[in-house]
């Protein structure tokens, strides 16, 4: 929770979940470089500057102003047993009145796949928008075929709403993802019944 001067992060078993600082520059550019083919297929291209230490500035400068105006919440993972960066996570697009909604984005470096960490820093992000920032919906997108993302979400209590055709560009071309969502009181296939 952001209050006054006090730095926002959530904390899970293994990992430590922050705003991005200057000082992780290096391990975000060498984590990012050493994973880039592993991320490619799935994210948007990349600028010629990505890994650039003024885009991450930008980045970084971003994210303060997000979590300042509300809009949103950009966190980096880092396991807590020895500061490593292992991806990331960002709860955007965060939209008031009647709609209480956010969307979810994240990503994790190859070495760090497949080891819980995003399931981790998943629920500790929606536990933070259900009952910090008193969110009610999360909705998230992926590739069809990106079956570690659906079944990360699926197992995250996320619950398949449909498919939106060209939905955003990734690796330079316009794509359809399938569209999940986590209501905070979901009752979504349950009834009273028995």
């Amino acid at each position: 929770m952001l209050l006054g001067r006090r730095k926002l992060k959530l904390e899970t078993e293994r990992l430590s979940l922050r705003l991005p600082a200057h000082s992780d520059y290096a391990d975000w550019a060498a984590l990012r470089r050493a994973s880039r083919d592993y991320l490619m297929p799935w994210e948007p291209s990349w600028a010629s500057d990505h890994l650039s230490r003024k885009s991450f500035t930008n980045r970084v400068y971003w994210a303060q102003r997000s979590v300042s105006s509300g809009s949103a919440v950009p966190l980096f993972l880092f396991r807590r047993k020895d500061d490593v960066l292992v991806g990331a996570i960002t709860l955007d697009n965060i939209r008031r009145g009647p709609a209480q909604a956010g969307t979810l984005g994240y990503w994790t470096g190859q070495n760090h796949a497949r080891q819980g960490y995003m399931r981790e820093a998943i629920g500790a992000v929606v536990h933070h928008a259900f009952s910090r920032l008193d969110l009610s919906r999360l909705e998230a997108a992926c590739l069809p075929e990106n079956m570690a993302s659906r079944g990360l979400l699926e197992s995250s209590g996320f619950k398949y709403e449909g498919v939106a055709q060209s939905y955003l560009q990734i690796n330079g071309r316009w794509r359809t993802h399938v569209l999940y969502a986590c209501l905070r009181s979901d009752r979504r296939g349950k009834t009273d019944a028995g």
